[in-house]
C-alpha cells in the first residue's frame, strides 16, 4: 500500500502524504468481519483529498448484511430517536433549515419543490422534508430502507443501484432537489464523477444538487481514527476536492460551507446548480 502512488482521481497530482496506518479496527466502526485488517490514509498534495487504501474486498458491504449491521431490528427506534432530538442537537434539522434556507433565497419560484434522496438509509430528511410540505422520491439499494422510508414519510421508493438502474426513475418526472447526504463517500473513485452527473441529469431545469461529504481536510488534524475515515468510506474530502468533483460532473459550485455538526463531524455542505463554465 505504501508504495502505491497514483495520479489523484480529481486533481491529477501524484504527490500524496502518509498520515496513518491501521492494524485493527478503531473505536466504533462496525465489525463487518474484514481480516486481516489493515489500512492506510494517504493524502493528495495537490488538492487535500484523503483515500483509504487497503486491500480488503468491499463488494459486498452494501448488500443486506450492511443493513444488518448498521440498523437490524433497530430502524425504527433509532428514526424516532433522531427526529426527536430538538434541532439544536440534530445534525438533521440543520441540514433541512440550511437547505430551505439556501432554497428560499437562491432558488426561481418555478422550481418545483419535488426531492430524490439517493441513499435514505434511515430516511430522517426526507420525514423531515415532507413535514415541510415536499414531494419526496427516495433510493436505495436495500428493499427494507425503501419500505421505512415509505412508511415514515410518504415518499415514493426506487430500488436498486443509482447507477445501473434504467432512467426516466419515476416516469415523466424531474426533481427541483436531489440531494446525496454522506453518500459518494461510499462509492469506488472511478463511479463518483457519472453518479453525480447521472444525478444532475435528473434535475428541473434551476434545480440544485446538494451533497454532504465528510471534511477530511479538517478531520484528519483532529484524529485519524474518526467516523469520516471508518472503513465503509473509500475517501473523505476537502474544499478544493468537492469544488473539483462538482466541475468534473459538469455542475458549478455555487456554494461550498465547512461546518461542524452538533454529532461533532466534520462536514462539507455543497449547493451545486447548472453547468460548470
Amino acid at each position: 500500500m505504501s508504495g502505491h502512488t497514483p495520479a489523484c482521481g480529481l486533481c491529477g497530482a501524484a504527490d500524496w502524504r502518509f498520515r496513518h496506518r491501521f492494524d485493527r479496527r478503531p473505536e466504533g466502526e462496525t465489525d463487518f468481519g474484514l481480516a486481516p485488517y489493515r489500512r492506510e490514509l494517504w493524502q493528495c498534495g495537490g488538492c487535500g483529498h484523503v483515500e483509504n487504501r487497503h486491500a480488503m474486498a468491499l463488494d459486498g458491504l452494501y448488500g443486506a448484511a450492511y443493513w444488518d449491521a448498521t440498523y437490524a431490528g433497530r430502524i425504527r427506534e433509532t428514526f424516532a430517536k433522531i427526529m426527536a432530538l430538538p434541532p439544536g442537537r440534530s445534525d438533521n434539522r440543520g441540514r433541512v433549515a440550511r437547505i430551505l434556507e439556501v432554497w428560499d433565497t437562491r432558488v426561481p419560484a418555478t422550481v418545483p419543490r419535488a426531492l430524490l434522496d439517493i441513499g435514505s438509509g434511515l430516511a430522517v430528511f426526507p420525514a423531515a422534508m415532507a413535514e415541510q410540505g415536499w414531494r419526496c422520491a427516495v433510493l436505495d439499494p436495500d428493499p427494507r430502507a425503501i419500505a421505512h422510508a415509505a412508511a415514515v414519510a410518504g415518499a415514493d421508493g426506487i430500488v436498486g443501484d443509482f447507477l445501473t438502474l434504467p432512467l426516466p426513475l419515476v416516469p415523466e418526472r424531474r426533481f427541483g432537489l436531489i440531494t446525496l447526504n454522506k453518500v459518494l463517500e461510499h462509492v469506488p473513485g472511478p463511479d463518483m464523477i457519472p453518479m453525480l452527473a447521472r444525478a444532475a441529469g435528473l434535475l428541473e431545469p434551476g434545480g440544485v444538487v446538494y451533497l454532504e461529504l465528510p471534511d477530511g481536510e479538517a478531520a484528519i488534524e483532529d484524529d485519524p481514527a474518526r467516523e469520516e475515515f471508518f472503513i465503509e468510506h473509500y475517501c473523505a474530502f476537502s474544499l478544493a476536492s468537492l469544488a473539483l468533483l462538482a466541475r468534473r460532473a459538469g455542475l458549478s459550485a455555487d456554494l461550498i460551507e465547512r461546518v461542524r455538526e452538533p454529532s461533532s463531524k466534520y462536514t462539507l455542505r455543497a449547493f451545486l446548480t447548472g453547468a460548470a463554465p
